[in-house]
């Protein structure tokens, strides 16, 4: 008889352990990509405020040199952290190398950056995390 396209993947305990830490990852993502957004918001709303009380020309370029630039590296950031943490839910292989750059750059801001980093590049690069993105987070039957 042949076996249904459909059938469900068999998954080790440990790769249904690593999944749960994986989850975790990308919850870790999202929060502190949607932090960066909002401080970007914030920024640009910081700087149009400053802006109404400035009356000197070379302030007004200074701050549009130093926060425009500020503004877009924060959003990029966030929003590569945000689709990075959405894709690994879904095991998405590119969502896996994009999260581990994000949290290599995340070791930098110490120290809970570098915490979050640490962890998600453990998580991420275990073997068990591998073969999960390999098969693509089936929700099959676990073996032991």
């Amino acid at each position: 008889m042949e076996e249904n396209a459909t059938s469900p993947t068999v998954v080790t305990v440990e790769e249904n352990r690593m999944k749960k830490h994986v989850n975790i990852a990308a919850i870790l993502q999202i929060v502190f990509g949607s932090i960066l957004a909002l401080a970007a918001m914030a920024i640009a709303f910081a700087f149009a405020f400053v802006d109404q009380f400035v009356d000197d020309p070379t302030a007004l370029k200074v701050l549009g040199i130093v926060g425009t630039p500020m503004v877009v590296l924060f959003l990029l950031f966030g929003g590569a952290m945000i689709a990075g943490g959405v894709g690994l839910f879904y095991c998405k292989p590119w969502a896996r190398i994009l999260t581990l750059v994000m949290a290599a750059m995340g070791l930098l801001n110490v120290p809970i950056g570098t915490l979050k980093g640490v962890y998600i590049i453990w998580v991420l690069v275990q073997s068990e995390t591998v073969s999960l993105f390999e098969k693509g987070c089936p929700n099959g039957k676990v073996s032991v």
